[in-house]
């Protein structure tokens, strides 16, 4: 990050007074475009894209050079069976059913990734059906399964999403990553959701095309059912049904994005979206959060410990410790409560704090081996301090024990007004 992107990126957050990225804003006509890798900086796409939270989809040349693309894949575009075999055949993958609804998701199973492909080829001899349903491989850690030097040989991260929290964290753990593979044969899809901690993602299909179907921030509430509920299948015909579905007239049509073979697309935060496989497919897809989209993730977080505190809200006044409880179960339902919240912040925090203690031409170098320089160090510690003046406050926040906390959180958010006033002129 150069200073002049610095300077918008904060004056941005300083005219939205706390709204949410992209809440409220007036949908695009269409998703733009991205042509030339060499006419399109990391500035072009934090001041066009990131901040205003738009889609966008970049064309094959920014992923031509990929490892992933020329070995995946036959000279006739479709999957290299025999190759990924050979590669992969032995690991456990996740594979989702796609004709059985389990709540707003499918059920998962558990095979070996040879298993998988002998079933996708018999998929596609049976003229694309199967007893067994349409089974489509879905989020499959391979990244955290695979060394450094074999994942240079299958995709190089693009700098456009190269801040990233989440996964920076997780590798900080070692215990758990938001980089994924999908796999799976014509037909197969996603229903409608929204992704993960309302992160950002990226999505670059390695052989085959998708469909995707994108609902800016906020258009999803049109439909919701009568009972409040987000719908599995946007496309099915009970929508149509005024009673069920009484806000559907006041929606508008989703963006319609075909994506390519090679083509990169960037979802933003907080869209919903259901995708379909057009093609025999492979694709790479990573979910990320930074400071740009980090007040999203603190705002949905409260919207999940509010839904939870309603759910059990009648047992407040007979359950010991029930506040506690209600942070558990947020935490079995989303992964993440405010406590692990904050170890989020601290952990980015600590980095960046870091970056800015040395010289100016230091650099922190995260597991991706891109580096972080000043700028945007300085960046993300004024989100960083934002956010984490808003936790510290929230009075939920207030009832964890945070005496074993170290930093305590206002000593950490102390840090981080200090680096502020020191970064002003930087």
């Amino acid at each position: 990050m150069d200073p002049e992107t610095r300077t918008f990126a904060e004056q941005h957050f300083r005219s939205l007074e706390g709204r949410a990225l992209g809440g409220g804003d007036p949908a695009p006509s269409r998703v733009a475009f991205i042509q030339e890798p060499a006419a399109f900086s990391y500035a072009d796409f934090v001041k066009g894209f990131l901040l205003p939270n738009l889609p966008c989809v970049f064309s094959s040349a920014f992923t031509e050079g990929w490892g992933s693309r020329r070995r995946w894949v036959t000279p006739e575009g479709t999957p290299d069976f025999e190759y990924l075999l050979d590669k992969y055949g032995d690991m456990i993958v996740p594979v989702a059913n796609c004709g059985v609804q389990e709540y707003n998701s499918n059920p998962k199973e558990h095979m070996s990734f040879r298993d998988y492909i002998s079933y996708w080829k018999e998929y596609i001899q049976g003229g694309y059906s199967s007893p067994r349903g349409c089974l489509y491989l879905k989020d499959w850690h391979l990244c955290r399964e695979s060394s450094m030097e074999d994942l240079e040989d299958v995709f190089t991260l693009p700098v456009y999403f190269s801040s990233d929290w989440l996964n920076e964290f997780w590798d900080a753990l070692n215990v758990d990553d938001y980089r994924f593979v999908y796999a799976g044969p014509k037909g197969s899809w996603s229903p409608f959701h929204a992704d993960i901690f309302r992160s950002y993602s990226w999505s670059v299909n390695i052989c085959g095309r998708k469909k995707w179907l994108l609902f800016p921030p906020g258009q999803e509430e049109a439909l919701r059912n009568c009972h409040g509920s987000l719908p599995y299948d946007v496309t099915a015909s009970s929508l149509l049904d005024a009673r069920l579905y009484p806000g559907l007239q006041h929606s508008s049509p989703p963006l319609e994005v075909i994506q390519e073979a090679g083509e990169m697309l960037f979802v933003p935060s907080g869209w919903h979206h259901q995708v379909y496989n057009l093609d025999d497919t492979i694709s790479i897809n990573h979910n990320w959060v930074n400071g740009c989209n980090l007040a999203n993730m603190w705002h949905f977080l409260q919207q999940e410990l509010q839904a939870v505190q309603r759910e059990i809200s009648e047992w407040k006044d007979f359950m010991p410790d029930w506040h506690q409880h209600c942070q558990v179960i947020m935490k079995s339902c989303s992964g993440i409560n405010f406590e692990e919240f904050y170890y989020f912040l601290k952990t980015i925090a600590e980095k960046r704090l870091l970056v800015l203690g040395q010289g100016p031409e230091e650099g922190f170098r995260d597991s991706t081996g891109l580096g972080l320089g000043h700028q945007q160090a300085a960046f993300d510690v004024s989100r960083l301090m934002e956010v984490l003046t808003s936790v510290i406050t929230h009075p939920d926040f207030q009832r964890v024990d945070t005496s074993k906390f170290s930093p305590r959180p206002e000593e950490l958010l102390g840090q981080l007004k200090e680096a502020v006033a020191a970064t002003e002129a930087l």
